[in-house]
């Protein structure tokens, strides 16, 4: 989008006074919104979407407007340019599409409630109230809300209630911010308070479907991000309140309104006596993410959509930096190394992929751009390379800076690269430019040559076929060797006489310590192998590291995939949870080599008993006292892999746990309750377990427990179940919308239920776009379905369904990636099948 046909060209907004008059009986909104702003010209426009108006004027005259719904927009004629004060009165529906104003359901003792939320994010605050709905567009907002009110309600906003009159509830003004942070909500809610060092009052709110205790774990980390951030900020947090909200529907996993963060229940609400250390880790990162939005994002926000790695990115590395702070004993850098860096690696390496700075044309692709391997994943990463060559002193007095030059208003990438740059003395835009505005990343091949030099030379790496323009990236290579640059910007560079090197480190040779960087080496047979020779005097991230470039490696098909599987057996002791992580998703990728109920299959699971064996026997079903948090994050892996080898003993045992809690499931350890489950419907299922499982997965409100029954029923095998399930898909009272995607890829992935599966996707997916078609997670059908699939078969039939609908605005690139995806799997499995089950079955 070119910048003349940005709305805030031609008309600045100052301050919005909204009125809102909610009907929840009557799914209405009645609003009139007074803008004071600054016309450049006397024909304006500003955003709105299914908005009904009835009457704009400026200074109490009526102005003639025109609406003009293909772009989103109402044209006012104005009689003046300059200052003006215009007013719009409109009517416009709630919905149930999770975007605008909408509500939430829920049950309490059978009875069905409701609370009214916002999502306002990309583009959805003209859907609740006339705007110039673009991030530079900031302004102050004050907010009157009346509703259809009965006692016990409470509504909460981004700012303070000043007073209540007429039953109008009225908020403090806000700060000068962005549309899209706009946020308010109401209902029945519980809440739980707590305040800053600094006098910020935190706090978290819920229906009362949840147990209060389930509000604590939260209210803890929230107040000490919040310290956290404005120490290493040096920048107070700069509104009265933040409060956190847990809505029962909700798109995205958390959102980063100003004051009032919005979060799915499941990303913040646990039961601090029984939830995984995992679960834990995830709700504690998720909270943390969106309080380090409060001020990069909502403090200082991106000018324009191309540059929202701006605001995801830098939040994704500080959800790390902070819980390290908090937690140190939970290693959370270990969990970016199984989370964003695996992400950001395999969708990087696809031809096609989008760089981590975009341009964005259309509202339509702006959802589209919301691409969590590269916006978040990629994107952190990037920053932690940059953290690792500025240390935190300069990171810190580079960010203070920034927040003091750019605070209540816009910035750019450049923006923050001069303002670490002037802080650190490092030219860091130069370094970051070739990462951020060239897609995909390089592989670093580290070769001994014939007269003994060791010569290191960089290429773009591709999974699948790929284009090579001959991209180079300035790489910092984290070398263990002094002699290596610590940038290296040539396609090639020698470093000097290996075996001199060697004999001086007295340790292999390696690159990317730490796995920091945004590239994966190859080493040479020589290297790799005194590596390997010492791979014990390694790290757990160094090991995790190189299982994973070689596994990369071998789905680029630049080595063997059979030569993986040695490898398998060797680190299958380790007691490191990452390690078991890379070594796990290596095994289960096997799978896409055998065929269900072949021999080749049997080969595999006699494998995975080999594997997991011995861990099984080591850590038992049940969680012990005192046991480290390794432990407790290896046994899923372990047991999963037992399970699927169907070892004897490990689905007994299953089975004994079982029956001893079967009249109190939601109560069994949380760290294997949903393998229990799983367990259990495929060995010992029936329609009586599917009814009751399924009942309980409606009657709860924990979500972690929600979660280990929505993994666990879809993997019945028994077809009139698996029926039954996908007959549910369309029920918002079994399933919710904002839940379906889960319950469409656990059946997906269920060979007995994949056909059903994807047949329900391509027969409704005018339903699928009507009912989740405005949320940013609408493409991610598409993605989970390459996921899964690896045959010819599905291959055609995905291009046969997809590539029709591949000029659909913001899923052009999506399917066009997907495609590539599911074919450079088929080509690899046509490959190397027989070699990974001839090295299987050894």
């Amino acid at each position: 989008m070119t910048e003349n046909k940005r709305l805030y060209d031609v008309f600045q907004p100052d301050h919005y006074d909204v009125y809102l008059d909610i009907d929840r009986a009557k799914k209405t909104i009645a609003g009139t919104t007074t803008i004071d702003g600054h016309a450049s010209k006397p024909v304006i426009k500003i955003n709105q979407k299914f908005l009904h108006i009835a009457n704009v004027t400026v200074d109490q005259k009526q102005v003639p407007f025109t609406v003009k719904d293909d772009e989103e927009a109402v044209e006012i004629t104005l009689p003046a340019a300059g200052d003006v004060k215009l007013s719009i009165d409109y009517t416009a529906p709630l919905t149930d599409t999770m975007m605008g104003i909408y509500p939430s359901y829920y049950k309490v003792n059978g009875e069905q409630k409701q609370i009214i939320g916002t999502q306002f994010e990309t583009t959805a605050a003209r859907q609740a109230f006339p705007c110039v709905d673009e991030p530079a567009a900031k302004a102050t907002f004050s907010l009157a809300i009346k509703f259809d009110e009965h006692p016990g309600e409470t509504i909460i906003a981004n700012m303070p209630e000043n007073h209540v009159k007429d039953d109008v509830h009225y908020f403090d003004q806000t700060v000068k911010m962005s549309t899209y942070l706009v946020a308010f909500a109401f209902g029945e809610l519980q809440s739980k308070m707590t305040e800053t060092k600094s006098g910020v009052k935190v706090g978290v709110f819920a229906t009362k479907a949840h147990q209060a205790k389930e509000l604590d774990f939260a209210l803890g980390i929230a107040k000490k991000a919040i310290e956290f951030y404005e120490d290493f900020y040096h920048t107070p947090y700069p509104l009265p309140h933040s409060w956190q909200l847990a809505l029962p529907d909700f798109s995205a996993g958390a959102m980063e309104n100003w004051g009032l963060v919005t979060y799915r229940e499941a990303y913040l609400l646990l039961n601090p006596d029984n939830t995984a250390l995992d679960m834990k880790q995830l709700v504690a990162t998720v909270i943390t993410h969106e309080l380090a939005h409060q001020w990069f994002g909502d403090l200082v926000t991106m000018k324009w959509w191309d540059d929202l790695w701006l605001n995801e990115s830098f939040a994704n590395m500080m959800e790390y930096v902070s819980v390290d702070a908090i937690h140190p004993e939970w290693k959370i850098w270990e969990l970016f190394q199984t989370s964003e860096a695996p992400m950001a690696l395999q969708r990087d390496a696809t031809d096609g992929v989008q760089p981590v700075h975009v341009e964005v044309n259309n509202p339509a692709e702006i959802d589209s751009i919301f691409d969590p391997a590269i916006v978040y994943a990629k994107g952190s990463r990037m920053l932690v390379m940059v953290r690792s060559l500025l240390g935190d002193d300069a990171l810190r007095a580079g960010l203070k800076n920034y927040f003091a030059a750019h605070k209540y208003n816009n910035a750019a990438g450049n923006d923050l690269w001069q303002a670490l740059g002037d802080a650190s003395g490092l030219n860091i835009g130069e370094i970051m430019k070739s990462w951020l505005d060239q897609p995909g990343y390089p592989v670093v091949s580290a070769t001994v040559n014939d007269q003994g030099q060791l010569v290191l030379s960089q290429k773009q790496f591709f999974i699948g076929d790929g284009k090579d323009k001959g991209r180079t990236w300035q790489i910092p290579l984290n070398s263990n060797y002094d002699v290596a640059p610590q940038i290296m910007a040539d396609k090639t560079v020698v470093l000097g006489d290996y075996a001199t090197l060697r004999k001086q480190a007295g340790q292999p040779f390696r690159l990317n310590v730490g796995n920091n960087s945004h590239f994966i080496v190859k080493y040479d047979d020589q290297l790799l192998k005194n590596i390997l020779d010492h791979a014990t005097d390694l790290d757990s991230i160094s090991q995790r590291q190189l299982l994973q470039d070689l596994r990369l490696l071998a789905e680029g098909q630049q080595i063997s995939y059979a030569s993986l599987i040695p490898l398998l057996t060797r680190f299958a002791g380790s007691h490191s949870a990452i390690v078991n992580a890379e070594l796990y998703h290596i095994a289960n990728s096997l799978k896409m080599f055998v065929k269900p109920g072949s021999a080749e299959e049997a080969h595999l699971k006699k494998f995975f008993n080999q594997l997991s064996k011995d861990q099984v026997a080591r850590l038992g079903w049940l969680p012990k006292a005192g046991e480290s948090n390794d432990d407790q994050l290896v046994r899923p892996y372990v047991l999963n892999a037992a399970l699927y080898a169907h070892n004897e003993d490990a689905i007994k045992a299953a089975h004994q746990i079982f029956l001893d809690n079967q009249d109190k499931l939601g109560a069994l350890s949380a760290d294997i309750r949903g393998l229990v489950l799983k367990s259990e419907v495929q060995n010992y299922g029936s329609r009586d377990l599917f009814d009751k499982l399924l009942a309980a997965y409606q009657q709860t409100a924990d979500p972690s427990y929600k979660a280990d029954l929505r993994m666990a029923i879809p993997t019945t095998t028994d077809p009139e179940l698996i029926k039954l399930i996908i007959g549910h898909y369309e029920d918002a009272q079994v399933i919710k919308p904002q839940d379906l995607r889960a319950w469409y890829r656990g059946v997906l992935a269920n060979n007995a239920g994949q056909k059903a599966a994807w047949d329900w996707l391509r027969n409704e997916w005018q339903w699928l776009n009507d009912t989740v078609g405005g949320d940013m997670e609408f493409a991610s059908y598409i993605t989970v379905s390459a996921s899964i699939f690896h045959t010819p078969q599905r291959l055609a039939e995905f291009k046969e369904f997809f590539e029709p609908k591949i000029n659909t605005p913001g899923l052009t690139r999506e399917i066009t990636m997907d495609i590539r995806i599911i074919e450079s799997k088929v080509a690899l499995v046509e490959k190397e099948a027989a070699a990974v089950n001839a090295a299987i079955a050894d």
